[in-house]
């Protein structure tokens, strides 16, 4: 076989293109399995936010990439310049083509930091931070812990993210320091969102807002980030809802960028309208392309981008690419669950766990829109284990 044809091709080395390459390779017979994935490291991501709130290291979020690729997969170091699914072909950034009988387009999200003016060179500076990135997720930190008085603003951006939970999570650590520290009577923490409530699922979003009415946090509905002014330390807002646009200074400003579909895949033929990669939302297989499939952050699988949605998303994605190779229909569906482990202060957490329509999918047999640090401890320290060591081998 052609060094640049390979059975199924994976377009990314993150959760989910380990994932479903894991899944594959443990089959009784196994695909040609080729993963196009040019950085050298893999992170764990959703240890940034307790990386950012000064619980871990982030280097404890680091692995390199070679030790998590799947035995037997072949490792492209290069990144993806077009596709060209007519023809069964992808063009990398080296000019190389390669060619597939399956592809498995799983590249993850763009963090789009420069559609915010004055942002771009500024984070980690003038107060302005992010646990978006491993380069400035140390900066999050840095600011919580220096701040002694004044405003600490945290914000959410005004399109799909990966872990729509994530930006309030922060906010939540960094409220609790400054109470434990003593000072969260001279700092206000205020909490920006683009849309009118808290959190997109109501039983959770009835608890989130209890906490914010009992901790002092200042809500701000319906305002989305559109500049920042480093000099002067202020942020500005527009309104989502067609009324006044805000300004406020700050002393520290968390911010969570706005964020796409990688450019390559929103220019290709596989993106829908919005730039996703078209997909079917219970089989992941392409609405045009059927030996094409799509899970994960850059797919436009209707539910929460999180690692928990790509645990469940992966098994039927594998199963139903092995069908398309048999020559049957998909047999799997995926049902639209993600969790979103809501850290709300350090030793507490609200486990969301929901589905397609926000149907509630609760895994314990408890509220879990209350807070406990069993499932503080949990997220911590649990489902990092459970990644490396299940997920990523296809195990769970």
């Amino acid at each position: 076989m052609s060094q640049d044809h390979h059975e199924v091709l994976i377009v990314g080395g993150g959760s989910a293109g380990i994932s479903v390459a894991a899944r594959l390779l443990a089959e009784p017979t196994p695909p040609d399995v080729a993963i196009v994935e040019p950085a050298t490291v893999h992170y764990y991501q959703p240890l940034w936010t307790l990386v950012g709130g000064g619980v871990f290291d982030r280097q404890a979020s680091a692995r390199p990439m070679a030790s998590v690729m799947p035995s037997g997969a072949t490792w492209i170091q290069d990144a993806v310049e077009a596709f060209d699914p007519a023809n069964n072909a992808v063009t990398l950034s080296s000019g190389r083509t390669l060619t597939y009988d399956q592809l498995v387009v799983a590249p993850g999200i763009q963090l789009d930091f420069g559609k915010i003016e004055g942002l771009a060179g500024n984070v980690g500076k003038h107060g302005i931070c992010s646990n978006y990135s491993y380069e400035t997720v140390g900066s999050t930190w840095d600011n919580i812990r220096a701040l002694k008085k004044g405003k600490a603003v945290f914000t959410f951006p005004a399109t799909p993210i990966k872990c729509a939970g994530a930006p309030q999570k922060i906010m939540w650590l960094a409220e609790h320091h400054f109470e434990r520290t003593g000072v969260r009577k001279d700092v206000e923490v205020h909490y920006f969102v683009p849309g009118g409530a808290i959190f997109g699922i109501p039983k959770y979003a009835r608890a989130l807002q209890k906490l914010a009415d009992d901790r002092g946090v200042i809500m701000h509905f319906n305002k989305n980030l559109v500049a920042v002014r480093p000099d002067k330390r202020e942020a500005v807002f527009a309104a989502t809802d067609g009324k006044a646009s805000e300004t406020i200074a700050y002393d520290m400003i968390h911010v969570t960028p706005p964020q796409s579909a990688p450019d390559f895949v929103k220019r290709s033929p596989l993106a829908n309208a919005d730039g996703w990669v078209d997909v079917d939302m219970y089989t992941t297989q392409h609405v045009k392309y059927p030996n094409v499939f799509s899970l994960g952050d850059a797919s436009s699988l209707p539910c929460s981008k999180t690692g928990a949605a790509i645990r469940k998303q992966a098994p039927v994605t594998a199963a139903n690419l092995m069908a398309f190779r048999a020559g049957k229909k998909p047999a799997e569906s995926y049902d639209g669950y993600a969790s979103c482990p809501l850290v709300t202060g350090h030793g507490r957490l609200i486990l969301a766990e929901f589905g397609y329509g926000g149907k509630i999918m609760e895994t314990f047999p408890f509220d879990q829109a209350q807070e406990r640090y069993s499932m503080y401890a949990l997220k911590a320290y649990g489902l990092p284990q459970l990644y490396w060591h299940g997920m990523l081998k296809g195990r769970v």
